[in-house]
């Protein structure tokens, strides 16, 4: 690029990859405990469901099957749609919310959620005497749930597709941090 007689050259950049933090799940179910009911339903669903902040944000109740506890995660950046199975507490969570709106979870725009969040993941952290809580944020729980997936049953494959990944390259990280967790316990289901 030639400007003002002078030639540019743009630079080459490439981020530095950092790998994800992943907290106990006795760190996360002590973070969801301590939110308020809206936000505790909204973190567990995470946790459940491995869902983008986007995507549960535009989940709707037409999405929730609860005489079979499933949810339809539609995608966002570019994944696929799939079909998440969840458990009884969150099913029962969930139809506890108010249906004011046709989403489920009716937030005014994503800064007052994370602001809120931040709040809560203050104050318990403060509370707890456990500044790792601090660490964690909405996509924390997605790496989280991939992680365990993958130390579970050892396949990155099924793991891709819960996430609704369409490059196998993308959940390869979950294998080094599930290989971490697998230095202390043996136990997986084949």
């Amino acid at each position: 690029l030639r400007i003002h007689g002078l030639n540019w050259k743009k630079p080459n950049y490439k981020p530095v990859f950092k790998i994800p933090f992943i907290p106990t799940e006795k760190e996360i179910d002590d973070l969801i405990a301590g939110c308020s009911r809206q936000m505790a339903a909204f973190l567990l669903f995470l946790k459940e469901t491995a869902a983008r902040c986007s995507e549960a944000l535009q989940v709707e109740w037409t999405d929730i099957d609860f005489v079979n506890s499933t949810v339809r995660i539609m995608p966002k950046k570019g994944s696929d749609p799939r079909i998440i199975k969840i458990s009884n507490t969150l099913a029962t969570i969930l139809s506890s919310l108010p249906k004011t709106s046709t989403k489920v979870f009716s937030y005014k725009n994503t800064f007052y959620l994370r602001k809120t969040f931040s709040k809560q993941r203050k104050r318990i952290a403060h509370k707890l005497g456990n500044p790792r809580i601090l660490q964690i944020h909405f996509h924390t729980l997605r790496h989280w749930k991939a992680t365990m997936l993958y130390y579970q049953t050892k396949d990155i494959l099924y793991v891709m597709r819960f996430l609704g990944h369409k490059n196998i390259k993308n959940p390869l990280i979950y294998i080094q941090l599930a290989e971490v967790i697998s230095k202390n316990d043996d136990h997986y289901i084949c």
